[in-house]
């Protein structure tokens, strides 16, 4: 394994954690409730809706923050090597499976964990072993 270390940016990574984490404990601290996308993108989409203003603040935020950095002269690189249907199709299945994980990988993996969750645990396990497994079959059996 080799470590691209033009990219390596430990310090921005961990700072970034922390500002994940703040923005996590600040969430359910003052408001009880979860950082997790699925679940507040969830609750825009479900009836009744009653507490719409933070969830959109929530979600502007994310959209907004790689805008404000593009504006402050550090663009957000994308480089996604996969065709629209691909695409499409990936995001179809991560839907699918925020639904069958009761969760996403913010949900539990941020969130669940650091309340002592052993089902959020189990779920970000599981999101990882798929990862690595998908990666795995992509370069060394695929070949892609």
């Amino acid at each position: 394994m080799l470590i691209d270390l033009a990219h390596f940016t430990p310090g921005m990574s961990l700072a970034g954690g922390v500002i994940i984490g703040a923005a996590a404990a600040v969430l359910i601290l003052f408001n009880g409730r979860i950082a997790g996308i699925s679940g507040i993108l969830g609750g825009l989409l479900s009836l009744p809706r009653m507490d719409m203003r933070w969830r959109l603040a929530f979600l502007t935020g994310l959209v907004a923050a790689p805008v404000i950095a593009g504006l402050l002269g550090k663009p957000a690189i994308v480089d996604i090597q996969a065709s629209w249907s691909e695409i499409v199709i990936a995001g179809f299945l991560v839907g699918i499976g925020t639904r069958y994980a009761s969760g996403c990988t913010s949900g539990h993996g941020v969130c669940g964990i650091a309340r002592g969750s052993i089902r959020s645990l189990v779920a970000t396990l599981t999101f990882m072993a798929a990862g690595f497994l998908t990666v795995f079959v992509q370069r060394h059996l695929i070949g892609g």
